[in-house]
């Protein structure tokens, strides 16, 4: 009996992405899962209904209960650690999405002439996308 050998997958870009696109579905569900606790332990079932709680739980900004009963939104919440985790919630989901977009352009246009372009275009929404992101996290 012969033993085969068996080709190890290259290191392309495609395949790095295709791991990106795994790994920041799970930190999402990860970092989903640690806001909603961690605004549990910061006394949120008192305070919010559940789709306040659930709103909070992915982008914790201040400008979104103002409709809720709190009487100061912006105490004890627009701190370092929820800034922190709105950075990476947005930037983990604006890096999946759009790479999700990159995937089914491509498969429309092919390995082409236009892929290159493509790709440049998307790369700039991206930046542009997460440049807001911060800058509307930062600020409020």
């Amino acid at each position: 009996m012969r033993s085969r050998t068996v080709s190890q997958p290259a290191m392309s870009f495609e395949y790095i992405m295709w791991m990106f696109t795994r790994i920041s579905g799970l930190a999402l569900l990860f970092l989903g899962f640690i806001g909603l606790v961690m605004a549990l332990i910061m006394n949120a079932r008192n305070l919010l209904d559940m789709p306040t709680l659930t709103r909070w739980t992915f982008f914790p900004n201040p400008n979104h209960v103002v409709n809720s009963n709190i009487p100061d939104v912006s105490q004890g919440w627009a701190n370092a650690y929820w800034q922190i985790m709105e950075m990476v919630i947005a930037l983990f989901g604006i890096s999946h999405g759009f790479n999700g977009l990159r995937v089914v352009i491509e498969d429309f246009i092919g390995n082409t002439f236009w892929q290159p372009m493509i790709r440049g275009v998307i790369f700039l929404m991206w930046l542009f996308f997460i440049i807001i992101a911060f800058y509307v996290i930062l600020a409020s």
